[in-house]
């Protein structure tokens, strides 16, 4: 749903536009004492408030900081069941190896297609009220021909960017030919999931699918109009960053485990705000996984100094990381990761749209799409400052201011 006539937002502290060479903030772009004009659900207008047009409408933002809305490029939010009692025995001391996926894969394949749509619904509504007007959602929690096209089919009707991962792990009817479920995945599974799906993704780790499963997988979804996104380095250095840089994806995700040659591919492929969004291969990082594994968070200041473009993500999903909140994420980043406030924004904004290859979200200019946030606080800073502290005073989605927080 988009807005209709005009709205104005206006007595804006801080503007964060993502417009790199515009304002103060370097990539932020930030504007003071601004005001924004949305028509028919884009921005139409940016500029200081004193020289704001006319409107239907019109919201005060009160001096508060307005952003992008989030953009969360990396989340699972199709499954049933609960894993709280796995959660608790790593809080015990128990490691984390993935293996818990399984327990999900049985209570997806019991579940209803209401009660799947109404998990992904209080998550989505969950994810919104925190600031986020974009998310991407995978499958891989089905594992079977037919439950992974109803996975997508109902991931699809709360986003444009839903994405196949049947090769999450190897289900345990073909624990022992793990080869004839390659096999499955390329053919009929990927036949039926593709028309619901944008995307196509690999957990090319140890206890999941090695790299020439991986690539040959990929290879299958490029080959039917896929883009390629890989799960990998998460349980430890491995050969899924150097395979996911081969192949163009559009994002490499987790990036825990990265030798000075993954960064150094990582780097080569170009930084967004400096190559005005042209495809590189983004890095994305899921602090929230760390954060409910106890595992070692990625060093995004390493790849940050490198020239790699780095995105942030909830990763939301029952076992590793049950968090739908982007700010939480932020401040993580900052806190755990290295990142500036600034840093952590931009790769939670702009960083989530370039891992998706979207250039209508994740900024706030002409023609974007109007999806921002109002924050209760007057500068950006405030969202690692205050964590833990709901700040999201409003969202507007297409334009469309959202249910208040």
């Amino acid at each position: 749903m988009r807005s209709s006539g005009s709205l104005l937002v206006d007595n804006i502290g801080e503007l964060v536009t993502n417009s790199f060479g515009e304002g103060e903030g370097g990539p932020l772009g930030i504007r003071r004492d601004a005001a924004l004009l949305v028509e028919d659900g884009e921005v139409a207008w940016v500029g200081p408030a004193r020289d704001a047009p006319a409107a239907d409408r019109r919201i005060d933002a009160e001096g508060g900081a307005v952003l992008p809305g989030f953009v969360d490029s990396h989340a699972h939010l199709v499954f049933a069941g609960d894993r709280a009692a796995e959660f608790a025995a790593r809080m015990a001391g128990e490691p984390y190896t993935g293996g818990g996926i399984r327990t999900t894969v049985g209570a997806t394949r019991a579940a209803s297609d209401d009660e799947l749509r109404a998990t992904v619904r209080r998550l989505r509504g969950e994810a919104m009220r925190q600031g986020t007007t974009t998310i991407e959602i995978k499958s891989g929690y089905g594992l079977t021909v037919a439950d992974e096209a109803r996975s997508l089919r109902i991931a699809a009707e709360f986003t444009e960017d839903t994405t196949f991962l049947g090769a999450h792990v190897v289900p345990a009817e073909y624990a022992d030919r793990p080869d004839d479920y390659v096999g499955m995945v390329c053919g009929p599974m990927l036949a039926t999931a593709a028309p619901y799906a944008r995307w196509i993704d690999v957990f090319c780790e140890r206890g999941a699918f090695d790299v020439d499963h991986a690539r040959a997988i990929l290879a299958c979804g490029q080959a039917v109009g896929l883009g390629v996104r890989v799960h990998a380095n998460q349980l430890g250095p491995g050969p899924g960053v150097q395979l996911g840089v081969e192949l163009g994806a559009a994002s490499v995700d987790h990036c825990t485990h990265l030798t000075d040659a993954d960064i150094d591919a990582l780097a080569s492929t170009g930084t967004t705000w400096v190559s005005g969004f042209e495809p590189t291969t983004v890095a994305t990082l899921l602090p929230g996984a760390e954060f409910s594994t106890r595992s070692p968070y990625p060093d995004a200041r390493r790849l940050l100094d490198a020239g790699a473009t780095v995105a942030l993500a909830t990763d939301c999903n029952p076992g590793s990381s049950y968090t739908s909140s982007m700010p939480f994420c932020v401040a993580l980043a900052v806190r755990e990761m290295r990142m500036t406030p600034a840093e952590a924004v931009w790769a939670a904004t702009a960083g989530g749209a370039a891992a998706l290859r979207r250039t209508d979200v994740g900024r706030l200019a002409r023609g974007a799409r109007a999806d921002l946030m109002i924050l209760d606080a007057p500068s950006h800073l405030h969202l690692a400052y205050r964590p833990g502290v709901p700040l999201i005073r409003q969202v507007l989605h297409n334009g469309v201011p959202q249910c208040r927080p």
